[in-house]
């Protein structure tokens, strides 16, 4: 097993953790990139946003998984997320996201 499967395998564990906790996927795309494809039941709270909705996220009272386009943006959505007390993930690109749900 090399350091890619095996860090891959860890968040794909981590995924299924969350989703057996209800998670909720928050897509941090513009709502124009959202709006050309999306995971089903994601929420679109593009990245310049989050910051102002963590009261709202924090009473949904579920774990967050974050994605984007390649995993950038919901790289920085996670350390706002996680800064604000709320448990969160960077799920990266929302295609392969997709792929592991």
């Amino acid at each position: 097993m090399g350091l890619l499967d095996f860090l891959l395998g860890n968040k794909t564990k981590k995924i299924e953790d969350f989703k057996s906790r209800g998670a909720i996927i928050i897509d941090v795309r513009s709502k124009g990139e959202y709006d050309g494809g999306a995971i089903p039941g994601s929420k679109n709270i593009p990245l310049q946003n989050i910051s102002s909705k963590i009261s709202e996220i924090k009473k949904w009272d579920k774990p967050v998984i974050a994605c984007c386009a390649s995993g950038m943006r919901s790289a920085s959505a996670t350390g706002i997320l996680k800064s604000n007390g709320i448990e969160a993930m960077n799920g990266g690109g929302w295609y392969s996201l997709n792929s592991k749900l």
